[in-house]
């Protein structure tokens, strides 16, 4: 009761600063176009004195746009999603709302109303309820973090799965995920995964989340049916949420959704084509990279000045690569080497500090005093952005290697030449040269698999301070 009555308070909050910040909105748009009213603007005639004859259309729209964002599911903060989905929900709620008041006004025959107060109060509504998600989402995390309203979570099996998503919940503090510990029927009980231990059997779950008062579980193993539906209806008289991690995840392409056939849920495994769903992706690319070629030109070329006053040779590189579908290509680069530098790599072969195919040492001798600079900060990377331009390459993907080192791999990684590779990518926000291989390949066809605009646009946000800390590249 407690729970849901904060709930309830959370909600009245929320609808109160929607209706406020959508109340701006209008009396803006109407201040700045007021001169097409016939009635005088001011707080206390916008909505209720009877010399604003669009007052109901007024009170229309904002009750349509409340309603619409509770449908949405807006009013509340839900921590496991990207703050631009929030942002996306918005953006619905207020086309929808302003499509209504057009069909409104057209069936009360309100020809009079002026359209443009109507696009500002749209553009005014959108831009403030946005910020407003993304300032409140900023408090949450912050409370979150603080210990506000965390939650204690049981994982089911102690497996790869458990111990991956061990590891994506501690990346995220803001989730305000506290794991107690594991339960597994495979594993000795005394055995510790990492700093986590084994609490039990499935048989001990009553016993441990009444003694560990935890609140969520996951469930990363596939059990028998039986055991399954004994966990849930267990979890049920418990009141603890449960989550399934669905079999298989990592080698589904695209996203889950959820519909009904009759009375029974089903869960589709989406399998999409990979170059379908990614229509948008090169025009967005090309506007994008244009734009921002025009803005860094000039620190292209002091970047050209200073390799050339530094060491003698070119001052780009020109590295083969695999693009997509096996396609070979010259990536740029700006020359952070000596001149020399593939030929004497086999002197230094043995001196490799990662694994897999790819070639890199912290210490490289063969790096030059403005190469280190360029690599730390991965200003050496700047000349892809031409190709990007070409179609050789995109703004996000997966890393081209070069083709010496991909024909040294199995066939693991070859589910990355499926799309264009990219400058920057999960790679680059999750340690860069500090990962293993194993796990580039993994990041690289989980983003192929669940690839959106608005992952490319978080992952490039993520990128900027990433590239400014200088961390992991060498």
């Amino acid at each position: 009761m407690i729970r849901i009555g904060r709930y309830l308070i959370v909600k009245a909050i929320y609808i109160f600063f929607d209706i406020l910040l959508l109340s701006v909105s209008l009396f803006i748009a109407c201040w700045i176009r007021q001169s097409t009213l016939p009635f005088p603007v001011s707080h206390q005639n916008l909505f209720f004195d009877p010399v604003n004859p669009f007052r109901f259309l007024f009170l229309f729209w904002i009750s349509v746009i409340i309603f619409t964002n509770n449908t949405h599911g807006l009013y509340q903060t839900k921590r496991e999603i990207f703050e631009t989905v929030e942002i996306w929900g918005v953006v619905k709620s207020v086309f929808l709302s302003s499509l209504m008041m057009i069909v409104a006004m057209f069936v009360l025959k309100f020809s009079n109303f002026p359209r443009s107060i109507l696009f500002l109060a749209t553009t005014f509504a959108f831009l403030s309820l946005s910020i407003w998600r993304i300032l409140k989402r900023l408090l949450v995390e912050y409370l979150v973090i603080q210990g506000y309203n965390n939650f204690n979570v049981l994982i089911i099996g102690a497996g790869k799965v458990g111990e991956a998503l061990v590891k994506e919940i501690r990346k995220k503090p803001a989730l305000g995920l506290n794991i107690v510990g594991y339960l597994d029927d495979f594993k000795e009980k005394d055995l510790k995964e990492g700093d986590l231990k084994i609490l039990g059997k499935i048989s001990d779950f009553v016993n441990i989340t009444r003694r560990k008062f935890v609140n969520k579980i996951f469930i990363t193993n596939h059990y028998d049916s039986e055991v399954f539906m004994k966990l849930l209806e267990q979890a049920k008289e418990l009141g603890i949420a449960v989550r399934v991690i669905p079999h298989g995840f990592e080698l589904v392409s695209g996203e889950f959704s959820k519909y009904n056939i009759g009375f029974i849920p089903i869960l589709e495994y989406c399998d999409g084509e990979t170059h379908y769903k990614q229509a948008g992706k090169r025009f967005f690319d090309f506007i994008a990279v244009i734009c921002l070629a025009i803005a860094v030109f000039p620190i292209l070329l002091v970047i050209a000045i200073l390799i050339k006053l530094d060491s003698s040779g070119p001052v780009l590189y020109f590295s083969k690569r695999y693009g997509r579908g096996g396609r070979i290509f010259f990536m740029y680069k700006f020359r952070s080497m000596r001149v020399d530098a593939d030929q004497v790599v086999n002197q230094i072969q043995d001196k490799n500090e990662v694994d897999g195919p790819i070639f890199k040492i912290r210490k490289d001798p063969r790096v030059t005093i403005i190469g280190r600079i360029l690599r730390k900060y991965s200003l050496d990377e700047l000349p892809q952005l031409f190709n990007v331009i070409k179609g050789d390459m995109s703004l996000v993907g997966p890393r081209p290697l070069p083709i010496k080192q991909v024909q040294k791999e199995d066939f693991r990684q070859l589910r990355r030449l499926e799309v264009r590779p990219g400058i920057t990518g999960l790679w680059q926000i999750r340690g860069r040269s500090d990962i293993s291989f194993a796990r580039l390949v993994k990041w690289d066809v989980w983003y192929i698999n669940n690839w959106s605009l608005w992952l490319d646009l978080n992952i490039l946000l993520q990128t900027v301070p990433v590239v400014f800390k200088g961390k992991g590249a060498y």
